[in-house]
Order: structure tokens, then C-alpha cells, then sequence
């Protein structure tokens, strides 16, 4: 019961081929080959996007805002 051999995958895979054909699993490939693409440029562009906002935060936390200060004195009631 342990782990199989190469004939045991030679025969899966020539069952697969039968039942599915080659034409068939090649479009599967190529389709599982693009959605991998797509989500790893997915995730490229998310991690742009996150620094690119972290690099305009600290851009806006270097500005200096002048402004004139106003004492208001408080009253008690």
C-alpha cells in the first residue's frame, strides 16, 4: 500500500489522455498557465499600488503648515 510506481502514473496519465485527449488538456494547460499570470501581476500591482500610497504618506508628513495660534481664555461658569 505504500507509494507508487512509475508504471502506476505511466497508466494514469495514458487514462487521463484517453478520456480527456490531448487537445483538451493542452487548452487546460494554457489556461491554468494564464490565470497564474494574471494573479501574479495581480499581486505585483497590489504591491506597487501599497508602496506608491506609503511613499505619498511620507511625502505629506514632511509639509509644514503655518498658521497663526489665537489664545482663547476659558471661563468657568
Amino acid at each position: 500500500m505504500g507509494s507508487f510506481s512509475i508504471w502506476h502514473w505511466l497508466v494514469v496519465l495514458l487514462v487521463v489522455i484517453l478520456i480527456f485527449g490531448t487537445k483538451k488538456l493542452r487548452n487546460m494547460g494554457s489556461d491554468l498557465g494564464g490565470a497564474m499570470k494574471g494573479f501574479k501581476e495581480g499581486m505585483r500591482s497590489d504591491t506597487e499600488v501599497s508602496t506608491d500610497d506609503t511613499t505619498k504618506q511620507v511625502e505629506q508628513s514632511n509639509k509644514t503648515i503655518e498658521g497663526e495660534v489665537k489664545d482663547k481664555s476659558h471661563t468657568n461658569a
